[in-house]
Formats: C-alpha cells, structure tokens, sequence
C-alpha cells in the first residue's frame, strides 16, 4: 500500500547561484559527509546539488513533514544500488520519523536536463 507520494523539481541555475554566492558552504549544507565527498568530484556541482536537494524534499512531502520536526537535509543520503537504480539511506531523525509512520520501503526516481532537477518519492507500507 501506498502511504505517501512527494515530487519536487529545482532549478539547476538557482543552485549554480548559491554555489557562486556561498561556495562549499552551501553544499556542506545540503548534503550529508557521504555525498559531499562525491559532490568534490561531481563533473557539474550545481547539477549534482540540485538532484540531492529535490531527492530530499520530494521524501519530506512524501512523508508529510517538510523539513519539520527535526528532520534535517543532512540526514538523507541519495545512494546508487544495483546498475544504478537511485534509493535513498536515512539516518536520524529521518530514519524514526519513517517508522513513526509506519516504515515501509522508499523508492525514489531522479531525473534531470539541463534547466532542471525532478525528485518523485514513494513510500510504501
């Protein structure tokens, strides 16, 4: 059964103005230790940044919280499975206030272009 469904999309040039205006801060920000080390690598920062924030609040509106009740951008990691297949590792508060609504699995779709990052979440229970 599905107990929730979040979608976000992220202008990549907005990210690409952050970084400009706060530089690795930004990043130190969004990203857990795990990505950041990734995001030092990352071809495109900007792209990369924008897919990891739209991945971590599509699973905020799917869990139904928004970036409320301790829940923290750095608590959730985008992480790459078998042939690549996006999935997200939770830790923290993240990881209590899944199973405070009933656990379950998480899937998570990522997708971008040039202009645009798109996040879609499912939970289900």
């Amino acid at each position: 059964m599905i107990t929730g469904i979040g979608v976000d999309i992220v202008a990549i040039d907005r990210l690409r103005r952050g970084e400009a205006r706060f530089g690795r801060r930004l990043a130190q920000r969004i990203l857990s230790p795990r990505e950041f080390e990734d995001y030092a690598i990352a071809g495109d920062g900007a792209a990369y940044l924008a897919r990891r924030f739209a991945a971590k609040e599509a699973f905020s509106k799917a869990l139904g919280t928004g970036f409320r009740n301790g829940l923290a951008l750095r608590q959730i990691t985008v992480v790459h499975g078998e042939h690549g297949r996006p999935g997200l590792s939770l830790e923290g508060r993240a990881a209590e206030l899944l199973g405070e609504r009933g656990g379950g699995r998480v899937h998570l779709s990522l997708s971008d272009e040039r202009d645009h990052a798109v996040a879609f979440v499912v939970i289900e229970g």
